[in-house]
């Protein structure tokens, strides 16, 4: 026979235990509300001292890089501009600007394209445009992309350096014109000379019809990007067509836009930015002139 204390405690384990009372639900509200307080101050905080501290430690608007100007002060890199072989679109004499063809096989070289690109691979390696390394921008258009890896092998440029562009580097759209022959591009240039706003027939097929100046925005950005990003730097810019690139060198070298045609490039061409051939920068008159007369007069 067991000891009674040995007794109560069987009888204790054995009759069911009541069930503990539920917690307050004021303690649970008063508790997730403290949480959500403390995390509310705690992000608070520290959003505002990020922000805070963002402001002393970034640059002033006005000294900071990237607001790139045509033609510019100076420019912060060495740039060579090469446009990308014959296309077999162009082997046949067939205008083909959509970019939903762009990476498309007959957008890649021909056989005479993939000669011109290795011959601009070569011409690069004479000038020396790599001998302290370089980078390679170049449009995603299949014979602009095929152009900068043979040009990248060429000249011991490993492929973490080869950088696509998406879109900045298009080549110009130029709308009814799609499919026409090549011969007939005569037409959009006489336009280009009368005015840079004036663009190709639109076109239903989703081919852009591009200005000159629609253009120059495009290649404008793109040299912001590049003057922003790199500094002391050598750019290698592949484009798919010649308009890019003349474009983009008038606005350099501060020509007028309308004459943008007289610097084309030829396929597989190479030409250096010479910064020689930017003129020098000009203040604004209201930097220049000062009038004290009231009202002002300049004149």
């Amino acid at each position: 026979m067991l000891a009674p204390n040995h007794s109560r405690k069987a009888l204790s384990l054995s009759l069911p235990q009541p069930p503990s009372p539920p917690p307050e639900p004021v303690n649970i509200l008063l508790r997730r509300r403290h949480l959500l307080s403390t995390t509310a101050f705690t992000i608070s905080f520290n959003f505002n001292l990020s922000f805070t501290t963002s402001l002393f430690l970034t640059e002033p608007v006005a000294g900071a890089s990237g607001l790139f100007q045509m033609p510019p002060p100076r420019l912060t890199n060495r740039y060579f501009l090469v446009r990308a072989g014959e296309s077999e679109f162009e082997s046949m004499g067939v205008i083909n600007t959509n970019p939903v063809e762009k990476t498309s096989v007959d957008n890649g070289l021909s056989e005479r394209g993939k000669k011109q690109a290795i011959k601009a691979a070569f011409d690069l390696k004479e000038m020396g445009a790599c001998d302290k390394g370089c980078w390679i921008w170049s449009a995603i258009t299949q014979r602009a992309y095929q152009t900068a890896e043979i040009i990248a092998s060429v000249n011991g440029v490993t492929r973490s350096y080869l950088v696509p562009e998406y879109s900045f580097l298009d080549a110009r759209g130029l709308g009814a014109y799609e499919g026409k022959k090549l011969e007939s591009v005569s037409e959009v240039y006489a336009s280009d000379g009368i005015s840079p706003n004036i663009k190709p027939p639109p076109i239903e097929d989703g081919t852009p019809n591009e200005s000159v100046a629609d253009v120059f925005v495009r290649v404008t950005q793109l040299m912001s990007i590049l003057e922003t990003q790199y500094s002391g730097d050598t750019v290698i810019i592949v484009s798919p067509d010649s308009d890019n690139l003349t474009i983009l060198q008038a606005g350099l070298i501060g020509l007028d836009l309308r004459r943008h045609r007289d610097l084309s490039f030829t396929p597989g061409e190479v030409r250096f930015v010479d910064p020689s051939d930017i003129p020098a920068y000009k203040q604004p008159a209201s930097a220049v002139y000062k009038c004290s007369k009231n009202p002002p007069n300049c004149n």
